[in-house]
């Protein structure tokens, strides 16, 4: 495996580190990275530099910072209150609640739509970010009208990890070096909702089976686990519970 790339903040991307795609999409610049025109690319933080060929896209790997909502991102929200037709939730502690229409949801009319208490978690893309306006938050594809997974989460428990583990989770398939959650779910069955603003809602068979799997995310994130040393704590989370 190829060492990675760590860069620091001002540096100026060679050609040589940007992705190798064969696809004709445009170039997408992630957290971390500033176009400067006409073809500058410049680092505004430290961190490992990440390519994804796939979607021609590149961004710095960094635990640090705060979350800053991006239209299409799958976040897990709580709701804080309700108004008449609107649910205030929070993304992050200490920021605006977001805006989550009360008719949001798949098949859901006046009668029919879900009531969420204050407390309530629900899996949210956020569908409206601007610096103008406060953030939306939406529970349906706006083209099919499903939820595709998402809606209110019921049961479970909440967990909160770095942005940094949060986005690799969200790679699936190890690809962001994290096996974690694949390997388990060849043991356990349980439901997960990774959210890009840290937070990690999990739900199984029986509460020290959900509490186990949310120690072993946060001792990967906190130690920086590689993928031999996350099948060890794997093994070892199965002889303990």
């Amino acid at each position: 495996m190829a060492s990675p790339t760590i860069v620091l903040p001002g540096q100026d991307l060679p050609p040589a580190l940007l992705p190798n795609s064969s696809t004709n999409k445009a170039l997408t610049l992630g957290p971390g990275l500033r176009h400067i025109p006409p073809s500058s690319i410049i680092t505004t933080v430290a961190g490992e530099l990440c390519t994804d060929p796939r979607k021609n896209a590149l961004w710095i790997e960094n635990n640090g910072g705060r979350y800053l909502p991006h239209v299409g991102d799958l976040v897990v929200a709580t709701v804080h209150h309700s108004s008449t037709d609107t649910y205030h939730c929070a993304l992050t502690a200490h920021t605006p609640y977001a805006l989550l229409g009360q008719l949001s949801f798949e098949g859901a009319t006046k009668k029919t739509r879900p009531i969420l208490a204050s407390g309530a978690l629900v899996y949210a893309r956020v569908s409206k970010a601007d610096k103008w306006s406060d953030v939306e938050l939406e529970c349906v594809h706006p083209a099919t009208g499903k939820s595709d997974g998402l809606g209110p989460l019921k049961g479970g428990m909440l967990f909160e990890i770095s942005l940094g583990l949060a986005r690799r989770l969200m790679m699936g398939s190890g690809k962001g070096g994290v096996v974690l959650l694949e390997e388990i779910g060849e043991k356990i069955r349980f439901e997960v909702a990774v959210g890009r603003n840290g937070k990690v809602w999990v739900d199984s068979a029986s509460v020290k089976e959900t509490v186990a799997i949310g120690k072993a995310l946060r001792e990967t994130d906190e130690k920086m686990l590689d993928v031999e040393q996350q099948k060890k704590l794997i093994k070892k989370l199965l002889k303990d519970i």
